[in-house]
């Protein structure tokens, strides 16, 4: 890292990354990402995508790109100093190319060297983050199986695990992927707690190291990263499920073929294995008579488990992983809930509100900023009530499905979400109208008035729907409580 921060820092736009940004960033300055120590030019990407190599010909298989707000670019800006959450300066791209990202030019790719400037510090688990060259001088020159997972580990990867180590005499590397939701647990801590847990089921000398890997969602790149972070970290090889790897050692983009062999690391796709119930044990599943094997749980199915705070099975899962499930995923009848009503002005949702729980907020305007300002002010409070296991019933108008997806997503990250849809028709609203609202809108008085002079995006993604003009008071509130005792949060 930079001993001393440059002179000409304080001059230089500052932004601060979103945590996938940010884990991307900790790869280039690691070392995890080597040899590449940039952010690639429009060059460097076409090459990356015929050849898996960059423009000077370089090998390089992952698309590695930088895009921000144009705003927070200045067009005569030749650095940009990268930021954490906290505004601590972690790195500067020096500014070689520049392009839009979108037609409005609200957004644009920048390219160029990366500098480190101090470690950085945000991210779960910390102190078991060591470096590339950490983690290789740990591990020496022995074999290295590597798994790297954005999913808690179960019975049948452990005995996969134990069983390619023995065969290879090789080292385990646990590398649980930190950045971005992880499966069933959604929070990467919990992601690394039940990473742990299994870890005690395999054999001395395992490592866990959480690497900040943002996910892809081309399954060919998401393998090429996964493969060259394994072999930063000194894996020789990476286990990875059969679907995951493709054609084995190979991986076919639409244009030309990469081998992963390359990059000096072996990937591995165990055959498909099963319990053996007879024999109490995970083996491949041309060792079970057939008509016998038991397979894995779909996330589908283990989340419909936990939900319902029902055990986990032993043969699926150890017993400390399981915990760990449990408490990174508690049942529903635990976990915080926020019930969001949606609807037109006099659609019911207020009425329908107040009777679950009152939860007032006031003072914006009609503009769609004041409005998607409102509905992110109340998204953050109602998380906040989720986070600690509370209940928050909120009843705005919420007229745009992208700001209802942005609460949708922060609740969902400490607790659970449910969308209801009060779906009355216009013309009911109107009829219900005893502020006058509609009139006044209708008139020219009021800009902007929802159903009227600005739309309202209906929701293609309710949990429920709700008409008041067919339904009574009584009954939609009996409706909502239904649906919430149906799907557990309720008793």
């Amino acid at each position: 890292m930079t001993a001393e921060l440059p002179a000409e820092l304080a001059s230089w736009p500052a932004w601060a990354p979103d945590e996938e940004q940010l884990g991307e960033l900790e790869l280039i300055t690691s070392g995890a990402f080597a040899p590449l120590t940039r952010y690639l030019t429009a060059a460097d990407l076409a090459a990356v995508a015929v050849r898996g190599e960059l423009a000077d010909g370089t090998g390089w298989l992952v698309p590695v790109t930088l895009n921000v707000p144009a705003a927070a670019v200045p067009a005569d800006a030749s650095h940009l100093v990268l930021q954490d959450q906290e505004g601590s300066p972690l790195a500067v791209v020096e500014i070689t190319e520049r392009a839009m990202v979108n037609t409005a030019g609200s957004t644009v790719r920048v390219a160029g060297p990366v500098t480190a400037l101090r470690a950085p510090v945000h991210g779960p688990f910390r102190a078991l983050r060591r470096t590339p060259a950490q983690t290789r001088a740990a591990v020496d020159s022995s074999p290295v199986l590597a798994l790297a997972t954005r999913r808690p580990l179960g019975q049948r990867q452990i005995g996969q695990l134990r069983h390619l180590a023995g065969q290879l005499r090789a080292r385990i590397l646990l590398l649980p992927l930190v950045s971005g939701p992880a499966d069933l647990v959604t929070r990467p801590e919990a992601l690394v707690r039940a990473v742990l847990a299994a870890a005690r089921q395999l054999p001395g000398g395992t490592l866990v190291v959480p690497v900040p890997l943002p996910p892809r969602s081309n399954p060919a790149q998401e393998l090429r990263a996964r493969a060259v972070v394994a072999a930063a970290y000194g894996a020789t090889q990476l286990l990875t499920d059969a679907g995951d790897a493709g054609r084995g050692t190979r991986s076919r983009s639409d244009r030309g073929e990469f081998d992963l062999s390359k990059l000096g690391i072996e990937i591995l796709a165990e055959p498909e294995w099963a319990y053996d119930p007879a024999a109490e044990v995970w083996r491949p599943l041309r060792l079970i008579e057939p008509g016998l094997e038991r397979g894995e749980l779909s996330d589908g199915e283990l989340g419909e488990l936990l939900d319902a705070g029902a055990e986990v099975p032993g043969w699926l899962m150890p017993a400390a992983v399981a915990a760990e499930l449990r408490r990174g995923r508690p049942p529903r009848s635990a976990r915080g809930l926020v019930v969001f009503c949606t609807g037109l002005s006099g659609s019911g949702k207020s009425t329908l509100a107040r009777d679950l729980r009152r939860l007032l907020s006031a003072g914006l305007t009609f503009s769609r900023e004041d409005r998607d300002l409102n509905i992110a002010r109340i998204g953050y409070l109602a998380a906040e009530v989720a986070r600690h296991g509370g209940i928050a019933i909120c009843a705005p108008i919420a007229p745009y499905a992208a700001a209802r997806g942005a609460v949708r997503q922060l609740v969902s990250e400490v607790g659970d979400f449910v969308l209801v849809h009060v779906s009355t028709p216009l013309e009911v609203c109107e009829q219900r109208d005893r502020k006058g609202l509609y009139a006044q809108a209708r008139a020219g008085t009021i800009g902007s008035f929802t159903g009227i002079s600005d739309p309202y995006e209906e929701p293609d993604d309710a949990d429920l729907t709700i008409d008041t003009s067919v339904l009574s008071r009584r009954d939609a509130v009996a409706a909502v409580l239904a649906y919430l005792t149906r799907g557990g949060w309720l008793g």
